[in-house]
């Protein structure tokens, strides 16, 4: 009879999951799942609404990550209509999204990944949050990051008329332009944001990459998995966001494939297990062989570090150093050390800034040429971009008043699932050992294994009455509790 212990809910999560762990009768771990136990359901009741809706409707999946929504459900309502927006509009598409890129990232390294750094690991579970962070590394640091927050909320707020369920992105374009006061506030807010994440990367360096252990820690096997690798390019193999096609890489980081939004049904296949609702994607082309790594299995990872390695560099010139120096300490491309995420986000973070300054200084962006109005009768469509978390795939059909017939999303976390769930159970295995006192601080390091993907399950799940305690159970061979440990 095996023992059970789970971590519910785990923490430092958008949205809700537990992790479940099983441990044979040695003591040793003999299997490990990150269970996500509510239905999200939200593409069946957007059928029959209007697809022009749909930017609006769908950044209400999640508040997180509104303006990921937003922007692939307009880029989806174009090819819907067989649309074109203006250069001037895309820009402006791609600015507001570059400004949320860079408050996603910073929050998520400072709030989330932070904790387990510059507090540690094994610190006191009391003071591994934000507030423990601010105290490591002074009000004036945490002010900074609040400002840098401020800011490119702000930006959003000009662009799209807020920064939470923004009105910018419309079927064909934007819905208004930018006057060039604007523009210049939108500016100085860049160039404050550049400063900020060359500053989050210097002290990255000093708490992490000057800190021995930590650098053993991020290579360690107890964190790495040999995967594929995906995430959007532009035509020279760069890093974008926005547009491109996906890029699909192989463990030893050589191309596999690249296909545009209107082929991911011939490269994607989604699996599924009766544990859990959330599906597990994975490549067609190589096929589901179950939870294992390399190049036999058709597993992927779609998240900062993936996009660094299905890349080849960074479209501004900061990130491109930022991004050599990164491969060259790690010990060459592709990196398949999961914690090393935590890095590639930042390199990512520094990009989206130097990207947001650029597209500001581009003349064309107080253009008032932003909307192609759409003519022709509509049908299907897919748009995708890079979410924080990974490639975002919409897929739209509609009859011919554009009204809708059908909706698939593939969120970022979700293509992540199969490779956090294998992270979850090598980590466990690690750390969980016959004879070993399960301590907060060993579970700590085992929810650090999926904290890496930054997972944010609020696109999968939603749950009542919305707070739920963490509550760890130990049982013998037997099935007998012997251990419970509540955390409220």
């Amino acid at each position: 009879m095996s023992q059970k212990i789970s971590i519910d809910p785990i923490t430092r999560l958008e949205g809700h999951g537990r992790i479940d762990l099983f441990l044979n009768e040695d003591g040793e771990l003999a299997n490990a799942y990150l269970v996500v136990p509510e239905l999200r359901g939200f593409e069946k009741f957007c059928e029959g609404r209007p697809v022009e809706e749909m930017p609006r409707i769908t950044q209400r999946i999640c508040g997180v990550c509104p303006l990921a929504h937003h922007v692939a459900a307009a880029k989806a309502g174009d090819a819907v209509y067989n649309v074109d927006p203006p250069s001037a509009a895309k820009k402006l598409r791609e600015l507001l999204y570059a400004s949320f890129f860079v408050a996603d990232h910073a929050t998520h390294f400072y709030a989330l990944a932070a904790p387990d750094f510059v507090v540690g690991p094994d610190a006191p579970k009391g003071e591994r949050n934000l507030l423990g962070v601010i105290q490591k590394v002074g009000e004036k640091t945490g002010a900074r990051v609040v400002q840098l927050l401020q800011d490119n909320h702000k930006i959003a707020a000009i662009i799209a008329g807020r920064y939470i369920h923004s009105a910018g992105c419309i079927i064909g374009g934007m819905s208004k332009p930018i006057t060039d006061q604007e523009r210049k506030q939108i500016e100085e807010l860049a160039e404050r944001s550049l400063e900020t994440a060359l500053f989050s990367l210097d002290l990255f360096n000093d708490v992490v990459l000057e800190n021995q252990a930590y650098v053993d820690m991020i290579l360690s096997d107890a964190y790495a998995h040999e995967t594929y690798y995906m995430g959007l390019v532009d035509q020279d193999n760069k890093i974008n966001f926005y547009d491109g096609e996906v890029r699909v890489v192989d463990p030893e980081g050589k191309e596999l494939l690249k296909y545009s939004p209107d082929e991911y049904l011939d490269v994607v296949a989604e699996h599924v297990e009766p544990w859990t609702y959330l599906k597990f994607p994975y490549l067609k082309s190589v096929g589901w062989k179950g939870f294992v790594d390399g190049p036999d299995s058709g597993i992927y990872r779609a998240t900062p570090l993936s996009r660094l390695n299905a890349a080849d560099g960074m479209a501004t010139p900061k990130a491109q150093a930022e991004y050599e120096r990164f491969y060259e300490t790690l010990g060459g491309k592709p990196v398949h050390a999961t914690l090393a995420t935590h890095w590639a986000r930042l390199i990512e973070l520094l990009y989206a800034a130097e990207r947001s300054l650029e597209l500001v200084q581009d003349p064309e962006i107080t253009s008032e040429d932003i909307r192609t109005i759409p003519t022709e009768t509509p049908s299907e469509g897919v748009g995708i971009v890079e979410a924080p978390r990974g490639t975002l795939t919409h897929h739209y059909e509609t009859d011919e008043n554009g009204l809708l017939k059908g909706v698939n999303l593939i969120v970022g976390t979700t293509n992540n699932y199969a490779a956090i769930s294998m992270s979850i159970k090598r980590a466990a295995q690690n750390f969980i050992k016959a004879g070993t006192e399960i301590s907060d601080g060993m579970l700590n390091k085992i929810e650090m294994a999926f904290r890496a993907y930054d997972p944010c399950l609020g696109c999968a799940t939603h749950a009542l009455p919305g707070e739920t305690p963490m509550i760890v159970r130990v049982y013998n061979h037997n099935q007998e509790l012997i251990q419970e440990t509540r955390r409220d």
